[in-house]
């Protein structure tokens, strides 16, 4: 075999189940064995002494066209999602194709170092020269070696209200983008929206796509355009295909108007996507005292048999100002927010930024058994809450069956009189 780790931990819930440690077999980019005390023999070896491993991280809401842009040409003095917006349309005239490339490249390299093998990213549509377009196609192609990168073509301004984005959006998808995206809570009226959840549903229908929506990222329980996106979908036959992202309006939501909202999402399959640390820092932004959360009813859907995903959304750009690349900080920072603190709430929380995340992306092969891809993250961590607790090193990331990037373990050492010489951080008990 090309490579074995062994004395590995799997996630509860993994295939196929094992009570103890097992070994797994990679040959040419896949898993050929998952089994304990695998009797072969590879080129290289890696102990994983019973540390867990788990398939990558997915990120399923991202905006690489504007990453690593913090500072260009201004700092978002208010911290709002309306300056940041007005702050990209001021960025987007001074764009060049290479810096865009340069800083979606070098966001990958970050993603890669955590662990973070599959990326949706939303790359805007409104600008009619498709700058940022044709730099991701390329940035793609580039990084399909070792990284997929899902693309959705997505008319920041308004696919009604800014004149030709429709057309600029057709002209991304014939360029090789592939998820039809929308803002309907950004058009002119609620009206203009639920038009344009139409049009873009019936267009993504014709061309057999998916559709990823911006949907009602508002603190207004009136922007209700996720229930115009669940119906287009019924409509249209589009099941399992759909997904609404944010959703930050049905915080504010009724609980009556909820209790019907989250059975049509779910007999729609519209699958939704949570972006914890967005939505807290630029939610609530109007509220004095008491002051809203922000995020989406994550632990309602979840029960109500709705998929529901973590994304990190942004990194250092108009929006947000930190951010490393880290899935297991938007787990964190998740978890909080949704106060899933229960053992079991804690581990759909990992779930959300693994494969909840790939079953959205509709990434194939993805997992750990026998045929499944040689995407790997092994971690500093015994179990996924203490990888969440930890936001846990990734000492070995293998993707496409190589070994991509490696870490050295979390240590501090110590001088203390009678204690031990260095902690780890975990819990030990005899």
């Amino acid at each position: 075999m090309d490579l074995i780790i062994r004395r590995a931990t799997l996630a509860p819930g993994a295939a196929p189940q094992h009570k103890h440690t097992v070994d797994i077999g990679i040959e040419a980019g896949r898993i050929v064995a998952v089994e304990p005390n695998l009797a072969a023999s590879a080129a290289e070896e890696i102990d994983a002494a019973g540390s867990l491993v788990t398939p990558p991280f997915v990120d399923p809401h991202f905006h690489m066209d504007a990453t690593l842009s913090y500072g260009l040409p201004r700092v978002n003095a208010s911290g709002t999602l309306l300056e940041g917006i007005a702050l990209w349309g001021e960025l987007k005239p001074d764009l060049t194709q290479e810096a865009l490339i340069e800083r979606a490249l070098q966001y990958c390299d970050w993603a890669v170092a955590r662990g973070l093998l599959a990326i949706r990213s939303h790359v805007d549509v409104c600008d009619p020269r498709l700058l940022a377009v044709e730099a991701l196609v390329e940035v793609k192609r580039r990084v399909a070696p070792y990284l997929d990168l899902q693309l959705v073509a997505f008319p920041q301004d308004g696919v009604l209200r800014s004149a030709g984005a429709f057309e600029n959006l057709k002209r991304a998808i014939a360029m090789g983008v592939d998820v039809v995206g929308g803002i309907p809570h950004f058009e002119r009226t609620m009206a203009d929206g639920a038009q344009s959840v139409r049009l873009l549903c019936e267009f993504a229908a014709e061309q057999g796509l998916r559709v990823d929506m911006h949907c009602d990222e508002s603190d207004d329980p009136m922007s209700r355009h996720i229930e115009t996106l669940a119906a287009e979908t019924h409509r249209l036959g589009m099941q399992g295909r759909v997904t609404g992202s944010h959703l930050t309006s049905m915080h504010s939501m009724d609980n009556y108007y909820v209790s019907k909202l989250l059975p049509l999402m779910r007999e729609a399959g519209v699958a939704a996507i949570a972006n914890p640390l967005i939505n807290i820092t630029l939610q609530g932004r109007s509220d004095s005292y008491p002051k809203r959360r922000g995020m989406t009813r994550v632990p309602e859907m979840m029960t109500a048999g709705i998929t529901v995903a973590f994304g990190h959304d942004c990194v250092m750009d108009p929006w947000y100002s930190l951010g490393s690349g880290d899935m297991l900080e938007v787990a964190h920072m998740g978890l909080h927010v949704a106060q899933m603190t229960g053992v079991d709430g804690m581990r759909k929380c990992f779930d959300a930024v693994t494969v909840n995340a790939a079953r959205i992306l509709g990434l194939e092969g993805y997992g750990i058994a026998p045929g499944c891809a040689a995407n790997l993250v092994l971690l500093d961590a015994r179990d996924p809450v203490e990888a969440i607790r930890l936001r846990a090193a990734r000492l070995a990331v293998v993707s496409r069956g190589k070994v991509v990037s490696r870490a050295p373990a979390a240590r501090a050492a110590l001088s203390l009189e009678g204690r031990p010489s260095q902690v780890d951080f975990k819990l030990h008990r005899d």
